[in-house]
């Protein structure tokens, strides 16, 4: 294993990153030479038309694909030397995971939903510190509820409390909003920031919302797999367009 970078450094450091996927037309260049450095503490918001690669990307940075070529270190670990055991506890300590379709289990209550994380940590108190992450999102009184009993926007709660709860130091989010309605959305998305600020956690945020991205410190555009700008002004954004043929 590489040295892990300085605490001081970026939490996320990708240089020269390439991805290559097998499909039934042949091969296909999903990320063709990405170079991006995240600063710890800052929010980023990725933006792009459909199929530039922003989830795959963020995929990479969680450690849930490999890249083709490229190096790839997240919280001071090149995530390269690491097998699949060393990738999920690199998962388990260092990052939180929300995604536009909730992924909670229905068979569990919200508070055990949220205790997941805590009790593969290791937690003793995992159903406490999953009450009191309830709590912090306005879920205290939805503890013992079935995900079906819940609103599309409480659900997104409880995942914003499940990403949270192991106090990871980075946040990726992908279309967080996409399935909810626009005042349910603006209120969820306001408890991510909330929580990102308070707890010092770097947020990195796919969205085609420009009203989204623009809350970010920074913006960056992906267009086919590349990074067309690093900091877009957040007063230029405009609604990104979609291709047809997008992936």
């Amino acid at each position: 294993m590489s040295d892990p970078v300085s605490v001081a450094g970026p939490i996320i450091a990708l240089g020269d990153l390439h991805l290559k996927l097998d499909s039934a037309a042949g091969p296909v260049n999903v990320l063709r030479g990405i170079d991006l450095s995240v600063a710890r503490g800052e929010t980023v918001g990725i933006v792009g038309p459909s199929g530039s690669g922003k989830s795959t990307m963020m995929m990479v940075i969680a450690g849930l694909e490999r890249p083709t070529t490229g190096r790839v270190e997240v919280a001071g670990l090149d995530l390269a030397s690491l097998d699949e055991d060393g990738l999920a506890r690199f998962r388990r300590d260092h990052v939180g995971i929300v995604f536009q379709a909730f992924h909670l289990i229905a068979t569990m209550t919200a508070v055990e939903n949220v205790a997941i994380p805590l009790e593969f940590a290791g937690r003793a108190d995992a159903f406490a510190r999953a009450r009191e992450g309830l709590e912090a999102v306005g879920l205290g009184h939805r503890l013992g509820h079935y995900p079906s009993q819940l609103s599309g926007g409480e659900q997104q709660r409880v995942a914003l409390a499940r990403a949270f709860s192991t106090e990871p130091s980075l946040l990726l989010a992908d279309e967080p909003t996409g399935n909810l309605d626009g005042e349910t959305g603006a209120h969820v998305v306001s408890l991510m920031f909330d929580l990102a600020r308070s707890r010092g956690t770097t947020l990195v945020l796919i969205t085609h919302d420009p009203a989204l991205a623009a809350r970010c410190s920074r913006v960056v555009r992906l267009v086919d797999g590349r990074i067309a700008d690093a900091d877009v002004p957040r007063s230029g954004l405009r609604p990104v367009a979609v291709p047809a043929s997008g992936r």
